[in-house]
């Protein structure tokens, strides 16, 4: 089989360059074009030291690319400034799959998005077409898709532990609340006064109160879930822990239909009895980011409330792979009808 010749939009960031550091072992893959306007011309090592070992294409401009001889291309551009990109690139190759890891594509409806995002989306035609990349519960579709919405960091660790108990009928789908914690490289890697180590080492400090972005695409995903005729509102509020990688969201949930928290484990445990990557911890275990840091795993746990008729659900993963990149190679996976875990079976670095 002659390798999948990908390219990678945004080399230089963080989702970037882990989407480098796993595509580079994977035995199918050749990385055929980075792209960092801001670096254009440099080799990525200068960029990444730690990825100096490898034989990789210098970095270039988008617009120098020949996207006719790729076959993927995995984009890791800010929001807003991968929808054109995308239509261009889908232009010149209408037989290329597009694996985004940015927001431009997940949000279904347009007027949501424009709320969010500030802006009217720029194609509208392709998000038609826009496939949502929670690779566990959106396979089928993924497998036939041209353009893959990959989940963001949030959303991945909060709905991969909701969704099947929101189907089930288990927990009311109108009262939750999701308490979020991520490491500092879900903001980036550009230079943002807040991510600096003095200013956000030793502390832990919420953001975006009520107004984060990644709610709307929860909301979205809790209430197809519940088949809600009328939207669903989340309780959503995230947090920075000066920590590199890592997120751990803990869901606080009213019970329904006389569910038990064991129901809802066993539920859990039902739904991803097959899937690679899915961990349950069995009862009493509390799931914890070191589990799963550097891996495409995600861990989730279900503990009793000592309120009566609530339960509390824990889930971590490591917000730069289960929550983009990693997430991103499965999606890719599928849509090539690879075996599902290439490229994927490194298991968590600890400590």
């Amino acid at each position: 089989m002659e390798k999948i010749r990908v390219g990678i939009l945004g080399a230089s960031g963080y989702t970037g360059a882990d989407a480098v550091r796993l595509l580079a072992r994977h035995p199918q893959v050749e990385i055929a074009a980075l792209t960092a306007n801001s670096h254009a011309g440099k080799p990525l090592a200068e960029v990444f030291p730690h990825l100096s070992m490898l034989k990789l294409p210098d970095l270039v401009t988008w617009e120098e690319v020949n996207w006719s001889k790729l076959d993927a291309v995995f984009c890791g551009l800010p929001h807003g400034t991968t929808q054109e990109i995308t239509a261009k690139v889908l232009a010149s190759n209408p037989a290329i799959k597009v694996i985004d890891m940015s927001a431009d594509f997940r949000l279904r409806d347009m007027d949501t998005y424009a709320e969010w995002y500030g802006g009217t989306h720029r194609a509208p035609d392709l998000q038609a077409e826009a496939v949502y990349g929670l690779t566990e519960h959106y396979r089928d579709k993924i497998a036939g898709a041209r353009l893959i919405a990959c989940p963001g960091c949030y959303p991945t660790a909060t709905l991969l532990s909701l969704v099947p108990l929101v189907k089930a009928g288990l927990v009311d789908a109108s009262e939750i609340i999701v308490d979020a914690k991520s490491g500092v490289s879900g903001a980036g890697r550009g230079l943002k006064q807040n991510t600096l180590f003095c200013e956000a080492g030793e502390g832990i400090s919420p953001y975006s109160i009520g107004k984060h972005r990644h709610a709307p695409e929860i909301e979205q995903e809790i209430g197809a879930a519940a088949g809600a005729g009328e939207p669903i509102a989340v309780n959503f509020t995230p947090h920075l822990i000066p920590m590199s990688r890592g997120e751990l969201c803990t869901s606080y949930l009213r019970l329904a239909n006389g569910a038990t928290p064991d129901d809802l484990r066993a539920a859990l445990e039902a739904a991803y009895r097959d899937e690679p990557f899915m961990l349950v911890a069995k009862k009493g275990v509390m799931p914890q980011t070191q589990n799963v840091r550097g891996s495409n795993y995600a861990q989730f746990g279900v503990f009793d409330d000592r309120i009566k008729g609530r339960a509390i659900v824990v889930s971590v993963i490591d917000n730069l792979v289960k929550g983009s990149a990693g997430q991103a190679v499965q999606n890719m996976n599928v849509a090539f009808g690879l075996e599902e875990t290439s490229g994927l079976l490194q298991l968590p670095m600890f400590p």
